[in-house]
């Protein structure tokens, strides 16, 4: 029985078992101190990330934080062996209201914000980030809100996007400024696409969804899963 992170299920989970998985997670769970159970949404990260190996690009997360996600994609794909890039952007200083929807702050996100930030959930230390990453080749950070910070990324071909920063408006205008970066079978991952409070999110990826012409996998883990066919 799975039963964590608001997940409960007598579906099929030995991946919990799988040795290269455990060492993956506990990379994640070292890079921010503590073990927040998301056990089966790592799981979701790491087949999305080595699927997107197949195809040519590079990675980026909208929202890294700790790097949590990041830190266990990283190790699980040995980051070292290849040649590509990850770029993580964050604020590292938790939402900035000015891109954050009247009916977000309506709902409480800043307050949510405040507590965040208060119990250190969210991070404002940029520079402990950066040494959680220095064992790795090619990682990039850009510090500073989205979307003031977009036009710092590099590169034009992409084969996977993690998407996890809290609020609507940022999280639309980078999957909208990545789109044409991305090579066709890439693989987009919402953190927070169905997953209960979010509901702002979920509406913004829709709507965008309809105006560039894809699908979202809502998963039962709270993520969505977007492909980039073509």
């Amino acid at each position: 029985m799975y039963d964590q992170d608001d997940l409960r299920t007598a579906h099929n989970c030995d991946f919990m078992r799988d040795p290269a998985f455990i060492s993956a997670y506990d990379r994640g769970v070292q890079a921010v101190g503590v073990d927040y159970r998301w056990h089966w949404r790592v799981h979701i990260g790491l087949w999305a990330a080595r699927t997107a190996m197949q195809i040519e690009g590079d990675f980026i997360e909208f929202g890294a934080n700790r790097g949590f996600m990041s830190s266990a994609i990283m190790a699980d794909l040995d980051w070292n062996a290849l040649n590509r890039r990850f770029i993580l952007l964050d604020t590292f200083s938790g939402l900035d209201d000015r891109f954050v929807t009247d009916a977000e702050k309506a709902i409480g996100v800043m307050d949510r914000n405040a507590r965040e930030l208060a119990r250190g959930f969210y991070t404002t230390d940029v520079e402990s980030v950066r040494r959680n990453f220095q064992e790795w080749k090619n990682v990039e950070i850009i510090a500073g809100a989205v979307p003031t910070t977009l036009d710092q990324i590099t590169g034009d071909r992409f084969a996977f996007v993690h998407i996890d920063m809290n609020c609507s408006p940022p999280e639309v205008a980078a999957l909208r400024h990545m789109w044409p970066r991305l090579t066709p079978g890439a693989l987009i991952l919402l953190d927070d696409y169905a997953y209960n409070g979010y509901e702002s999110q979920k509406h913004g990826m829709d709507l965008l969804g309809r105006d560039l012409g894809f699908h979202i996998a809502s998963l039962p883990t709270g993520q969505g899963l977007i492909l980039k066919l073509a």
